[in-house]
């Protein structure tokens, strides 16, 4: 079994993002869907063995770029896509070799079947991260393929006039969460910027700061890579600790998706503070060893 984490570039209508989720119910198993206006953006999970997790992305993919224009999107979340990063996720850490082929017969079969400029990232990409693409938008990555700078790995050269293109990849089960704040968009981008590896601040963590006018807050917006390294408690508290320092207030926290058990329990156990807390110490994993 591997997973599946496909993003698309809609959050609002319901009647799309129903589609989507029609589409990504079977062969593979859909176990999640999560939906944001201001992001204007649905995340789905799932799981199943590699060709039925393939057919039902493309599913997926091919319903995205009937129902979605980007030429009308106007969302918080940076993309390049109708079906904006299409992730393959290994369970298990021996899984990462299978990862990598599915997502490279996913990646190859959207470019030759649908018709979609597809671009690789992480384990198949060289290391480079959907933020490489994205940068500028749709607009500014077709400039890139036009100067040579970027080629799609599969697919043609010039971008959907609705859908864009699609980023494919494999990588390491990662965890999607954000926290919101009261305060100004600067704040969330100085917190944000604090926080990120890149700015000094935890291994592994991606943020960025972001303004959700429908909710009436701002966002730091975190993937954090290595959960082990980068404890979701320790996040929030230093969080909290920035953004009260710049005269903002944090008002809770978000997760996209699914997390693994062990982050969840490491912030539970650290909450209680019971020393040596982890997956042993809860029934129902114990449980599911046994089986």
């Amino acid at each position: 079994m591997l997973e599946a984490v496909p993003n698309f570039s809609e959050g609002r209508d319901a009647e799309v993002i129903e589609a989507l989720r029609r589409a990504l119910s079977a062969p593979a198993r859909l176990l999640d869907v999560h939906v944001d206006a201001d992001h204007h953006r649905s995340v789905f999970t799932l799981v199943g063995e590699a060709e039925p997790l393939v057919e039902t992305l493309l599913a997926g993919i091919e319903c995205a770029r009937e129902r979605i224009d980007l030429r009308r999107h106007a969302g918080a979340h940076p993309r390049i896509g109708a079906a904006d990063v299409v992730p393959v996720v290994p369970l298990r850490p021996e899984q990462l070799e299978a990862a990598r082929a599915t997502a490279t017969t996913l990646a190859r079969r959207v470019g030759e079947e649908l018709g979609l400029p597809v671009f690789l990232y992480g384990e198949i990409g060289g290391g480079r991260g959907p933020a490489y693409f994205r940068r500028g938008g749709p607009e500014a990555l077709q400039a890139r393929i036009d100067a040579g700078e970027v080629e799609p790995d599969f697919g043609p050269r010039q971008l959907d006039s609705r859908a864009g293109g699609v980023i494919v990849g494999a990588r390491r089960p990662l965890i999607a969460f954000n926290v919101n704040l009261r305060g100004e968009l600067d704040v969330a981008r100085a917190v944000a910027a604090l926080v990120r590896e890149s700015g000094g601040g935890f291994p592994g963590v991606r943020a960025l700061g972001l303004d959700l006018p429908r909710a009436d807050v701002v966002q730091v917006s975190m993937n954090v890579e290595d959960w082990e390294a980068a404890a979701l408690h320790e996040l929030v508290e230093r969080v909290a600790v920035e953004a009260e320092r710049l005269g903002a207030e944090v008002l809770g926290s978000e997760l996209v998706g699914l997390m693994p058990a062990g982050a969840a329990l490491a912030a539970a156990g650290s909450a209680l503070r019971i020393a040596g807390f982890d997956a042993a110490h809860v029934l129902e994993l114990r449980l599911l060893e046994q089986q």
